[in-house]
């Protein structure tokens, strides 16, 4: 049934995507735009006027099925169907999968959640995204879904009931969504989520663990012992479980086609079950090929999301700190290495005593470089070499 269902479709995917890009460019040409005060009064009443009802027997639905398996093509889908499609008659779920990486939420600080040094000797990828919320490790054990809609129209706690109801038919697994709107079997974490709030469009998107490897993800998400001094949105740590742990039967290609069919069977609005009915209806399943030539533009929205600039120096202003002894003639001296990080590069460095507020400015060419765990251990592994002495004539020369 998938399959006729993905035939069926193909086509009109291909006829929605050039119609989503066409509405786009017109709203850019044609017409100059009228004067400034004008056009903000107008915006205003615009702004003022709700958009209009659409019936749920008038939205059409879809299910996309991306065909990469790179974190920053997927992002930079995700992104442009945010940004160019139309919703307001089509909601549509995009299911997606990724190679091992760690993903941080937008506001977040990645070595706060993660040893970004120790992913990169691993091959794992380090990725921001554009919602908030904390970091996830994803491999193709996880399948990824993003629920499309209007703003209006956004409703988060429809979105997980799919995913629960899914499960549940599929598998007999019974899932409960807790308070924070995490999903739950048996008390442990399977899902976890975040949206992205706009006009006229919004997203919610959350993973669903059905068999990653929970020794990489645990590995993945352990930071460089420090003290980190951050106002950075941080991850609240939760047990986890794969769905495997409890039913064996359970695979991501399965459970892909199951979240997609019961989104498909229910109504646009209401978590009213249609059936095979409602499902015949819809524009089915389609699978995407995220290139320039379906999705013009996607190119560069993922050179934006793979650079380092959004990737680390999104990174909001931090502080870390580390001990260290000296060695001295008649006893060490402990000190501590204090670290300014902004805009993802070290900007001050510098040492002090446990219980002063005095820093002594470190002389180094890592100075206004770009900060990791290894630069920092670098740095602490340097000072170890310099005697107790020349420290207390560098503070002495600073007092």
């Amino acid at each position: 049934m998938m399959s006729a269902l993905l035939q069926r479709n193909f086509s009109q995917l291909r006829l929605l995507l050039c119609s989503a890009g066409q509405v786009t460019r017109l709203a850019s040409s044609g017409v100059q735009p009228p004067p400034a005060g004008q056009q903000e009064q107008e915006t205003r009443k615009q702004k003022r006027q709700p958009p209009p009802v659409v019936p749920d027997s008038e939205i059409k639905k879809s299910v996309f099925i991306s065909q990469s398996s790179d974190v920053f093509t997927n992002l930079a889908l995700e992104d442009w169907l945010y940004k160019n499609f139309d919703f307001s008659r089509h909601h549509v779920l995009l299911l997606w999968a990724n190679d091992p990486c760690v993903v941080i939420g937008r506001h977040q600080n990645p070595f706060t959640e993660a040893n970004v040094s120790r992913l990169v000797e691993r091959g794992i990828t380090l990725a921001r995204r554009n919602s908030g919320g904390g970091a996830v490790y994803h491999d193709l054990g996880n399948l990824n879904c993003t629920f499309f809609s209007p703003r209006e129209r956004y409703d988060r706690k429809y979105n997980l009931n799919i995913v629960t109801r899914a499960l549940f038919r599929e598998w007999a697994i019974k899932a409960e969504i807790n308070e924070r709107d995490d999903i739950v079997v048996m008390n442990k974490k399977i899902s976890g989520t975040a949206a992205k709030l706009g006009h006229p469009n919004s997203y919610h998107h959350c993973t669903i663990l059905a068999s990653a490897n929970k020794l990489h993800l645990g590995e993945s998400l352990v930071r460089e012992p420090a003290n980190y001094i951050s106002k950075a949105t941080a991850s609240v740590p939760s047990a986890i479980r794969n769905l495997v742990d409890v039913n064996r039967t359970v695979n991501v290609a399965q459970l892909r086609s199951a979240v997609g069919y019961e989104y498909l069977r229910t109504a646009a609005t209401t978590l009213e079950d249609g059936g095979s009915t409602q499902t015949m209806q819809q524009r089915g399943f389609q699978l995407v090929n995220p290139t320039e030539k379906w999705f013009p533009g996607i190119e560069e929205l993922r050179s934006n999301y793979s650079s380092w600039d959004w990737v680390i120096g999104k990174t909001p202003k931090f502080t870390v700190q580390k001990d260290l002894e000296v060695k001295g003639d008649e006893q060490d001296m402990k000190l501590k290495l204090s670290v300014e990080v902004e805009a993802g590069l070290m900007k001050e460095i510098g040492i002090q005593l446990p219980q002063s507020d005095q820093l002594v400015p470190v002389v180094t060419p890592l100075q206004g470089k770009p900060y990791n765990e290894e630069s920092l251990n670098g740095i602490l592994g340097a000072l170890k070499l310099v005697s107790a002495s020349n420290v207390k004539q560098a503070i002495n020369g600073t007092a």
